[in-house]
């Protein structure tokens, strides 16, 4: 009988350790929730984003604007810098280094060339300016260089020309001439390169705007936000084809007049253009007739829902995630023609054509002057002036890109683009403000994602979606986030923009392929009290007999001592 009870008291003790020191480590194992290793502390550095903006600037002065004096201080360079806390968790750090130096005789040479234009190109030849510097060459009072009234030229390269007063109104010294420089010089770096606005308006999806800010930011709103690609959608919309047969050499002037555009924006995103034509579409309201005009007009407050009846008939790119920018020229009918649209103030647009922010713009292309010719045969063969189409497309196009410069101070002189579509400067312009939000960007999601894995322990990191949020991904070969965002903050503090504005492209790449990672979801329903639904009938029948056999046994051994203590006794 003692021998039965110490069996049966051997085998539930065995079992239960067994159960204890292998079934749940092995079960608590084999059902943890896997996560992989992720760099919190770096990610919490980057959470408290403090940006470097390092802008190199060049000062050239020509002959005739020093004085003996201030010739021998010449070369020297000077450094200014100034803080911007945007916020508790956002400081802006602007670093201005500026080299002084004299024009050499090629340069003073491309300075006596007839007009400013003619020597801004002669200088591009000299030297070509790396992306993101500005150079400025002093001129004495005396040019003839520059247009009266004209104190600063700002041609399409990244070089200016400065109109430097009379040496006795500047100063002996060099102390008084950079005293004298430095707020003109100023004026052209925030032209030319970035102004603290621009950059707080990249700042918009991560910082809190105030209502007097928001005013003064309103451009920033009307382009669209950054993407690694955009769709150009070109489209003809033919209401009436019964009455005339439209003409369009849409590829002719997309390689003549956005192409030059798009190959200078080409280290910001990729494009793709596509076209169509559009039978029978009209649009969402009815124009009304003005007899004092003879024509029929569109006001702005209507203009509003023209978009969506014509949306509609547009298509989508279902194959793309990239948006759409939409361009389309509207040509009336008959009955309807001609049409113009009025703004607020109800009078004529000029460009007869308006533009939806982070959407696309509509351009009326009037007829109406090949009918009412006599027995003119329908339908009419229509050819369309493309150079005044794309003429407007050309300027909507920039401003949904983005491509838009501050207002120049009294005395400056902006050359316009031309055929070229950007300028030099103008694409440096836009660089700053993207690489600052894709930085924003990038930092914004990421911080996000590891606060949401912070609150939720169900969500599974796979070693695939590590990578994207590591300092590198083992398996695509390529640059985490927190890798590239690092870099790209580094070579902004160094002046290097165009890496800068590479590592961060890869850095939004990787964090939104992070966000998205489909293996954060498989566990992300699974809350505790389904886990206990499931595994109280799978180990309570188990743990029940187990539980009461080290209860029975227990109270065996409390007998067994207290008996052994009555026999001392």
């Amino acid at each position: 009988m003692v021998l039965v009870v110490m069996v049966n008291l051997l085998a539930a003790l065995s079992i239960a350790v067994v159960v204890v020191l292998v079934g749940v480590p092995l079960w608590w194992r084999t059902t943890e929730t896997y996560r992989a290793w992720l760099p919190v502390n770096q990610i919490n550095e980057l959470a408290e984003l403090q940006l470097q903006l390092s802008v190199d600037v060049e000062v050239v002065f020509s002959r005739g604007t020093l004085m003996p004096e201030q010739q021998k201080k010449v070369p020297f360079t000077r450094t200014q810098e100034e803080a911007q806390k945007v916020d508790d968790d956002t400081t802006l750090r602007y670093r201005y280094e500026s080299k002084y130096r004299t024009a050499n005789i090629m340069e003073e040479d491309a300075l006596k060339q007839p007009t400013a234009a003619e020597a801004d190109l002669s200088l591009h030849t000299l030297s070509a300016s790396p992306c993101g510097s500005v150079v400025v060459y002093v001129i004495p009072e005396t040019s003839v260089l520059l247009p009266q009234g004209v104190d600063v030229y700002i041609g399409h390269r990244r070089t200016a020309v400065l109109r430097m007063g009379a040496p006795m109104s500047v100063g002996k010294n060099h102390k008084q001439l950079l005293a004298h420089l430095e707020p003109r010089i100023t004026q052209v770096v925030q032209v030319m390169s970035f102004s603290h606005t621009d950059i707080t308006a990249a700042l918009s999806d991560r910082v809190r705007l105030s209502p007097g800010s928001k005013e003064s930011l309103a451009d920033s709103m009307r382009s669209f936000k950054s993407s690694p690609g955009y769709e150009i959608t070109f489209s003809l919309l033919n209401p009436d084809p019964k009455s005339h047969r439209l003409d369009w050499d849409i590829e002719g002037a997309v390689h003549s007049y956005i192409q030059p555009l798009l190959t200078k924006l080409a280290p910001l995103a990729n494009f793709s253009i596509d076209s169509q034509i559009l039978y029978y579409a009209m649009l969402g309201v009815n124009p009304r007739f003005d007899s004092s005009l003879e024509a029929y007009t569109l006001n702005a407050d209507s203009l509003a829902h023209v978009i969506n009846p014509v949306e509609a008939r547009l298509g989508s790119n279902a194959a793309s995630s990239n948006p759409v920018l939409n361009f389309l020229l509207y040509v009336p009918d008959a009955h309807h023609s001609p049409l113009y649209i009025h703004d607020h103030q109800k009078q004529p647009v000029a460009s007869n054509a308006f533009h939806s922010p982070r959407w696309g713009g509509i351009m009326v292309y009037n007829v109406n002057d090949l009918y009412g010719r006599g027995e003119t045969p329908l339908p009419v063969n229509i050819n369309i002036n493309m150079e005044k189409v794309m003429g407007v497309f050309l300027a909507q196009l920039r401003l949904m890109l983005g491509v838009q410069s501050s207002p120049a101070p009294p005395g400056f002189l902006v050359e316009p683009c031309g055929g070229a579509g950007l300028a030099d400067w103008e694409l440096d312009r836009l660089m700053w403000s993207r690489t600052v939000e894709n930085v924003a960007t990038a930092t914004t999601t990421i911080t996000s994602l590891a606060q949401l894995l912070d609150q939720i322990g169900n969500i599974l990191c796979s070693l695939s979606f590590a990578g994207s949020v590591n300092l590198f991904h083992y398996i695509n070969n390529k640059l985490g986030t927190v890798t590239s965002l690092q870099l790209a903050v580094a070579e902004l503090e160094a002046g290097n923009l165009g890496f800068a504005l590479q590592y961060s492209k890869e850095a939004i790449l990787a964090s939104e392929r992070a966000f998205f990672d489909p293996s954060l979801l498989h566990l992300l329903y699974f809350p505790d009290d389904q886990k206990f639904a499931i595994y109280i009938p799978l180990f309570l029948p188990m743990c029940v007999p187990i539980l009461l056999s080290l209860i029975k046994i227990a109270s065996e051994a409390r007998q067994r001592r207290k008996l052994k203590q009555s026999k001392k006794d």
